[in-house]
């Protein structure tokens, strides 16, 4: 059973839905304010990939704003400092960045995603054996709750789950997702085994503590059924092992 943990906090506000925005009555510049909002409304999949996405620049050649790609000897310090939460630095002390990429809805950013993994790397067709953590950087603002939403419809279309157990997926992470303003982060650290452990910025909001759970979560972006195959693909550019040289040791998972 999946059992989510987290600081107590009101619940955030729905977003109206689009066909009651693009009915809405006609008034002087509201035509430009409800082609703005469907739009946002559709961005509200931000944790659920669509469209298209684009893959930041290969490590050497970074990108202005984005990291590079890190040894597998870096530790924690140098990981927090390129980018990863110093939270998820310490619950993943010999992470690298495996790769990252955009998420972008008709042209518009929604987010950067990136995936740090151990120094063993994890094997795409297994990567729930392994620990990692998926990162994404909004560019826009969007409801918690609709975030939950897109998740939940994103395992229900890969078949995860039954009815009842994907109905306490939906509870836990509307019990635990904020809404995020621009610029904000939600990370996700899979604890192999285990489940889920959440954090916004560099603050910790919870974990859903069901492997199943964070099977079906990863999945929106790492399972071959991903409704953003290129987006996969840029986070898994470098994740199947480490980099020629590294050391192959198992990677640990602060408990």
């Amino acid at each position: 059973m999946a059992t989510a943990r987290m600081p107590a906090t009101g619940p955030a506000p729905a977003l109206p839905t689009a066909r009651a925005i693009a009915t809405a009555p006609a008034v002087p510049g509201a035509r430009a304010i409800r082609i703005a909002a469907v739009v946002a409304i559709a961005m509200s999949a931000a944790l659920g990939p669509s469209i298209a996405a684009t893959q930041t620049p290969a490590a050497g050649a970074p990108a202005s704003g984005t990291a590079a790609s890190m040894p597998a000897a870096a530790g924690a310090a140098s990981a927090a400092a390129a980018g990863l939460p110093a939270p998820v630095a310490s619950l993943l002390p010999d992470a690298r960045l495996s790769g990252e990429g955009e998420l972008r809805w008709f042209g518009l950013k929604v987010y950067t995603a990136q995936l740090w993994t151990g120094s063993a790397g994890l094997q795409p067709d297994r990567p729930g054996a392994s620990p990692f953590a998926l990162e994404l950087r909004y560019a826009t603002a969007l409801s918690g709750p609709a975030i939950a939403e897109r998740s939940a419809q994103e395992m229900e279309r890969m078949g995860f789950g039954d009815s009842p157990r994907r109905e306490r997926w939906l509870g836990a992470m509307k019990a635990l997702f904020p809404n995020v303003a621009r610029g904000d982060r939600l990370t996700g650290v899979n604890r192999p085994g285990r489940g889920v452990a959440f954090f916004h910025n560099d603050r910790s909001i919870g974990a859903v503590d069901d492997a199943d759970f964070a099977a079906a979560f990863f999945a929106i972006w790492l399972d071959e059924r991903t409704v953003a195959p290129a987006l996969r693909t840029a986070l898994l550019a470098r994740a199947s092992g480490p980099p020629a040289g590294a050391s192959s040791a198992g990677t640990r998972v602060a408990p």
